[in-house]
């Protein structure tokens, strides 16, 4: 069985994206996949340059530019995937809903990652909102997605302490260190046949280490 061909899209630094592609290359996922394609819907963010740095082919696909409906888009999306045969999508910080025609063109198998314990504190502003709530703990979900916002079926999570001095500065870079280290983990579940979808509950074979 040849490795499982990923595909990512992300809007902005992409430093889950390096993650992942580091983990593919030299990590736990070295013999279990690789990352064939970057999209990027955002001119100038840097996660183009950490594909070009990894030899990995990206694509820009302007979401500001584009006058069409979202399937439109999505459709655009889906042919540069479908050109590289990718098995498994990777949303490592892309910044838009992606349609049901999308989710359901790869049956499903595609993963994103947030800078909370869901369901608590979805969007993009969660370490402010985590802070502003006054919790003790936040932490790192791996989700599938579905049609709702920060809602799919939870992969793994893992708790990270917020301290009384914290402030999203302090915070996110402490979280950050977690998610680089969940999302690889997650799709190496998912290589090994090792996650089973029960409703909207993510059962695993034995036992989970990050």
């Amino acid at each position: 069985m040849g490795k499982l061909k990923i595909g990512a899209i992300a809007s902005g630094s992409g430093s889950n994206f390096e993650a992942i592609a580091k983990a593919c290359e030299t990590g736990i996922l070295k013999n279990k996949a690789s990352v064939e394609v970057l999209i990027c819907n955002k001119a100038g963010a840097f996660c183009m340059e950490r594909a070009k740095n990894h030899n990995i082919p990206y694509v820009l696909i302007e979401s500001d530019k584009h006058e069409g409906t979202r399937e439109e888009f999505d459709q655009k999306m889906i042919d540069v995937l479908d050109k590289y045969e990718c098995e498994l999508i990777v949303l490592v910080g892309y910044m838009r809903f992606v349609s049901e025609m999308f989710i359901n063109h790869f049956k499903g198998n595609i993963m994103n990652i947030h800078p909370a314990l869901l369901p608590s504190f979805k969007g993009m502003h969660a370490h402010e909102d985590a802070l502003s709530y006054g919790v003790k703990v936040s932490g790192v979900t791996v989700h599938f997605i579905d049609i709702h916002e920060d809602h799919g079926p939870i992969i793994i999570q893992h708790a990270v302490p917020v301290y009384d001095t914290d402030t999203k500065k302090t915070l996110a870079p402490r979280i950050l260190e977690w998610e680089h280290r969940a999302f690889p983990k997650a799709i190496e579940l998912f290589c090994d046949g090792r996650l089973h979808i029960d409703g909207r509950i993510v059962r695993i074979d034995g036992e989970v280490k990050l």
